[in-house]
This record gives structure tokens, sequence and C-alpha cells, in this order.
């Protein structure tokens, strides 16, 4: 076991993420216990509104996953049997996993090797007449070049829907992601801004959004909380077959202060990640991702680095492992979903995409944290270059 002070003067462990909560934080979600409302009421309200704000959209529906904003949304479009969405590979399962429940077929597309972003140019080629949907996904706190992406599916006549789960606080060409269309945003206690679980769909598509806030409350054609009525109306009755994807004020209560800080908390991801890559700059065999063209404000959810085996002498897990053993915790985001057991089995013959196959095989996020002090990062870089000299690749 290696010694967990190496780099740094902290023994305890270092998470990879931890959530930026005051106490007021922890206080408003007292508030919320006491009052003797709990579900979806005022605070739900309070955190669309806010959301609605910052995105520039003109809806923005509290939903309990980001997961639940993707499977109504299939739900909505009304896709099924026989119809395809296309998607990266590059993404969390819980897309594919939508797709997939909804009937129809994920076609993934591979993404550009040093950003993870996908293309327009990528997405093309597999458009055919089944192609009922597209979900680009903003990385790590970068976003995808959009525009030309819109643009295509303008032209096919094919919707688009942001993944824009890693991309609270991302500006595109100065726009804040989601102001130009549909978007769906996690809440996830290691995003940017958490509700413990939580996510919210943002349209300017009014339909789209009344169908949305009708699908995610039993199929009722009012919200879960009618302002007036302070609760819900009794006249209420089923319009269509529903869940139950309203997310509670306790949850919502907890990203209202996070939200109104986010600008001061991205600022601090922001500096440690700019620490981090100077003091990476020079350490062969560690390559951060780099910043696409079109980024107007990166919003720094993750720091994610490839380790590269052909000259560190370890493969990605290995480095993990090691890391672990100084203290620090580490992620892989992600593992590429076609090469995963299921696709695999389900889907044969799925593309070969190898810029995903090739991230996919050394990916690693860093720990990266708002309140994440500085002595941490060099601590973190520390523990690298430590393992690498190890290794006998730096001396």
């Amino acid at each position: 076991m290696h010694n967990a002070k190496a780099g740094g003067t902290q023994n305890e462990f270092l998470p990879f993420s931890k959530p930026c909560l005051l106490k007021e934080d922890i206080d408003a979600v007292t508030e919320v216990l006491q009052s003797g409302w709990i579900t979806t009421g005022i605070k739900c309200q309070e955190l669309e509104e806010i959301f609605r704000t910052t995105v520039g959209c003109k809806h923005a529906i509290a939903l309990t996953s980001a997961t639940a904003g993707m499977h109504l949304a299939m739900l909505a479009l009304e896709i099924g049997a026989g119809d395809e969405v296309i998607t990266p590979s590059m993404t969390w399962v819980s897309t594919a996993n939508m797709i997939v429940a909804a009937g129809a077929k994920p076609v993934f597309v591979d993404v550009e090797r040093d950003t993870l972003a996908t293309t327009a140019e990528k997405i093309e080629p597999f458009i055919t007449e089944r192609t009922k949907l597209i979900i680009p996904v903003h990385f790590a706190g970068a976003p995808v070049d959009l525009d030309p992406i819109l643009e295509l599916g303008k032209r096919h006549n094919i919707p688009v829907i942001e993944d824009a789960a890693h991309a609270l606080g991302t500006y595109y060409k100065n726009q804040h992601v989601g102001t130009k269309g549909t978007s769906i945003f996690s809440l996830h206690p290691i995003k940017n801004v958490t509700t413990g679980e939580g996510g919210i769909f943002c349209t300017n598509n009014d339909d789209l959004a009344e169908r949305i806030r009708r699908l995610k409350f039993h199929g009722l054609a009012v919200d879960a909380f009618d302002r007036r009525a302070q609760g819900r109306s009794p006249q209420a009755e089923v319009q269509e077959p529903g869940f139950k994807y309203n997310m509670p004020d306790l949850n919502a209560v907890l990203g209202l202060g996070q939200m109104r800080r986010l600008s001061q908390t991205n600022e601090r991801r922001t500096r440690i990640a700019e620490l981090y890559q100077e003091l990476l700059r020079d350490v062969d065999g560690i390559m951060p991702l780099k910043i696409p063209t079109h980024t107007s404000l990166h919003s720094w959810h993750l720091y994610i680095v490839r380790i590269m085996p052909e000259i560190t002498g370890l493969c990605r897990d290995e480095f993990m492992e090691t890391l672990k053993d100084y203290g620090i915790g580490t992620g892989i985001h992600f593992k590429a979903i076609h090469k995963q057991r299921f696709y695999r089995e389900t889907f044969p013959g799925l593309n070969h995409l190898g810029n995903t196959e090739w991230n996919s095989e050394r990916i690693c996020s860093l720990p990266l944290f708002p309140d994440m002090p500085p002595q941490d990062v060099s601590r973190v870089v520390d523990a690298i270059k430590e393992t690498l000299k190890q290794k006998g690749s730096i001396t």
C-alpha cells in the first residue's frame, strides 16, 4: 500500500467528486420538511423558473432524473418499434437504455478523438428513413458544435434533443447550452448542481412541453402542483397513461442555492482545471482532452485525461488502482456502450467506432469539485508522477 500522503499534506481519501453544499442549503431542506409540504410544490416551480432564466429557454420541467427526461422524450415523440435514434456510444448508458426501452434501435456514431464530441459529419451518413431522433452529447462541460447538427436535423426533418447532463453553465457561441431548442440536464450528485437525484427538461416547443408535463404525472391534464389551488385540481382526469416522474420540493429546494451560486462554483472548477492543465503539461503519457474551438464557456463538469499505455507502461485500470492506493478517487466517463455485453449481443454488427473505442480504453476522470483546494490538485499530479516513475516512464 502506498502512502496516501504522497504529493500532498492530507491523509484522508480524496474523492473523485463531492457536492458543493452549504449550511443554508441544508437549512432550506429542513424548512421544507417542517413546512408540511414536501412533494412537488412552490420550490419545484422556483427551480424550474431559475433554470428557465439561466438556460434562456421557454419551458423548464423538473423531473426525478435526466433518464426520466429521456424516457418521456421517446414517448412524447412517439418513437417505437422499427425506429432508429442516433447518438454517440461515448455517453452514459441511460440514453441507449431508454431508446431500447421504447422499442427502437440505437444507432451509435463516433466522436472526435480529442474532445469526445460527435459532429454533424459523423452523424449524417447514418441517417435513414427510419431515423426519428438525433441526440448529441455535450461532453465534460464543453459544448458539441451544435449549429451544424441542428441544421442537419432541420434538413432531414428529424428532431434533435441535446444531452446536456454535463453542461450546466456551458456556453456555445455565447449562448447557454439549451437556449436554441430542446435539452435535458442532470442534477445527479456528481453534477455541477445537484438535487440528490433529478433532471430538468428544457424546450422552446409548447406542444412538447405540454406533453412532457402530462406524461411526468400520470397523464393528467394538470401539473403535479397548481399554484392557485395549493395542490392538485380535483377535477383533473387522465388524458393518456403517464408516469410518476415529478420532482418533490424536498429535492428541488436543495438545488436553488446552488443554482444562484453556479457562476462562482463553476469559476472555482475552472481554476482547478487550469491548474491541472499547467501541472500536467509536461507529463508524458497523460493526455488531457482538448477544448473545442466553439466553446464560449466551459463548465468543467469533469477533468478527463487519457492514459497512454505505450508511453506509461500501464493501462488505465492499473493507473486508477494505483491512484486509489495513494488515497485518490477517479472515474471513467465512459466505457463505450456498443462494446458492453447487452448491446454486443442484442445488436450484432454494430458500427466500429475507432475514436470511441480508443478513448474507452484510456479515459480517466481526475478529482474535480469546487471545494477542492490547490494543494489537492498538486497531490493528485504528484501521485501521477510517482506512479509513472515507478513504471519507469518518467525519471
